[in-house]
């Protein structure tokens, strides 16, 4: 009996040897199969970012390049001796279309010029004729009688009357009748004394105060014609008399190259 119960104890501390030597390698083999599947998922991973990333462009051979380098060089003077000639072409079309309009525009401004120089030349002409035309006309009058209010040849001429008659065919405005209307007149110029010219008016004041009551036309060499008064002819008389000196009071140019018709 006691040998069955001894046999029994060692059977049963046989069984719990086995399955406490049993319980370690389990516990071993599933760690490391758990370690084998993280491997293999690590492996899995790495596989797929192999397969992702694009390959690495493998690098061209020393030799390749010097040929791309040659070509680049070989290739570079072509085109830019090329890109020269074609801004070199630009330059002379632009040069020669400014040639052409700077050609035209010089024309235009000497045709322009040659015409004011003829519309000069017109009008100077037009001058010296109308201002001799004037000096005949009051040439002619002289020694006629003195007339009050006269205006004609043929009636004879105050002195303001000689200088209507003298002018009014042959400047563009209307020349007024009395003395003191023409020292004002606007259209004709104010004039310097030692600037006259033949054909300017000469005004003086004799009798009235603060206006012209005398009116002459200087004929040049310091000398002027007028109808002086009431049994006088019509005469030359010297600008630099002492008398017209001290009643003198302007002058003024009523015929210009601008203002004859």
């Amino acid at each position: 009996m006691r040998l069955i119960i001894t046999l029994s104890i060692l059977a049963f501390m046989q069984f719990f040897f086995n399955v406490a030597e049993a319980a370690p390698h389990r516990h071993l083999n599933a760690t490391a199969h758990k370690s084998v599947k993280k491997v293999a998922a690590e492996d899995t991973r790495r596989k797929r970012k192999q397969v992702k990333t694009p390959p690495k462009r493998t690098k061209q051979p020393q030799a390749h390049k010097v040929k791309q380098i040659s070509k680049k060089t070989l290739s570079a003077p072509h085109s830019t001796t090329s890109h020269k000639l074609a801004k070199a072409r630009i330059t002379r079309k632009k040069y020669y279309a400014g040639q052409k309009v700077l050609a035209r525009h010089n024309t235009r401004i000497a045709s322009s010029r040659s015409a004011a120089m003829v519309m000069n030349a017109t009008h100077h002409q037009k001058y010296q004729k109308a201002r001799q035309t004037a000096m005949s006309k009051l040439m002619n009058q002289l020694g006629k009688p003195y007339q009050w209010g006269g205006t004609s040849p043929h009636t004879g001429f105050d002195c303001s009357g000689l200088v209507y008659y003298a002018y009014k065919d042959l400047v563009k405005f209307k020349i007024p009748r009395t003395a003191n209307e023409m020292y004002h007149l606007r259209d004709a110029a104010p004039v310097k004394r030692n600037s006259l010219q033949k054909g300017d008016l000469v005004f003086f004041r004799i009798h009235r105060h603060g206006a012209a009551d005398h009116v002459g036309v200087y004929v040049g060499n310091g000398k002027f014609i007028q109808s002086p008064r009431t049994g006088k002819d019509i005469q030359i008389t010297d600008l630099t008399g002492e008398y017209w000196q001290k009643h003198y009071i302007g002058a003024r140019r009523v015929m210009t190259p601008s203002s004859v018709r």
